[in-house]
């Protein structure tokens, strides 16, 4: 709007007046935006650039919810219920998201791998619904103990990491070299991220964590679907896909309800 408010006040310049004026108002516009997209990342994160005012809204053309001003990853602005008008309860389920999705798409790796394995031969009897009830090496109030303390260290670190960004970073201390701050919920570094993906420029990493969002989403969905076919159909993921890739007209979510 700005841009064009300023090319209509000089369209009737001589061409060179009209230049330097369009010139100087692009680079007038350009550090005002520069200065909202700094604005709109305080406290959220310190590489990303916020998505612009134009960005894909979950219902075209609606106007999103002034606390979604596109500076979280995955941000369309949906929030019917207002869940996320409390500045602090919003920056808590935006980590919830992050983490339950990052433990989703765990699980439908865990789920689907070993159930491909199967099928070429290589582990057998694989069944993920009735894990639970399998014999391992050790009893189950064993494995219950071991994996609430490991747990409980995790997720009390992350914890601690929420209530004071920075206080729990491992990264490696090496002389004359600054290392960045980790964003909460995006520890980086050496160890989680060897690559250094998330310290690029600002774009490329929103585009990158709002990628791991949106795949995040869908794995908490795939999860629902895996859950939803093992108990009313009482067969795997693969031999459903595989069922209704043969026939889709009879194979598929409403069959489901008929048949049973």
């Amino acid at each position: 709007m700005a841009l064009s408010i300023a090319s209509t006040a000089v369209a009737n310049l001589p061409l060179r007046e009209s230049r330097q004026h369009v010139g100087r108002a692009c680079i007038r516009v350009c550090a005002r935006l520069r200065r909202t997209n700094v604005q709109a990342t305080k406290g959220v994160s310190s590489v990303c650039v916020p998505l612009p005012p134009d960005r894909p809204l979950w219902f075209p053309g609606s106007s999103p919810p002034e606390w979604l001003d596109g500076s979280l990853p995955g941000d369309f602005g949906f929030d019917p219920l207002g869940l996320g008008s409390d500045p602090e309860q919003l920056r808590w389920f935006a980590q919830a998201e992050l983490v339950h999705g990052r433990w989703a798409m765990l699980a439908v790796a865990g789920i689907l791998i070993p159930e491909w394995l199967e099928s070429l031969g290589f582990i057998e009897k694989f069944s993920w619904y009735e894990a639970g009830t399998l014999e391992y090496y050790t009893d189950t109030t064993t494995l219950f103990v071991v994996q609430l303390i490991l747990m409980g260290w995790a997720e009390g670190r992350r914890w601690a990491d929420l209530v004071s960004p920075g206080c729990v970073d491992i990264e490696l201390k090496l002389p004359n070299k600054k290392n960045p701050t980790p964003d909460v919920g995006y520890p980086g570094g050496f160890w989680f991220d060897p690559m250094m993906w998330g310290r690029g420029s600002p774009e490329p990493v929103m585009v990158l964590r709002t990628k791991e969002i949106k795949n995040g989403r869908l794995a908490m969905l795939a999860f629902m679907g895996f859950w939803f076919q093992a108990i009313y159909t009482g067969e795997r993921p693969i031999e459903n896909l595989m069922a209704h890739i043969a026939d889709p007209g009879h194979c598929n979510i409403f069959s489901a309800f008929t048949s049973h």
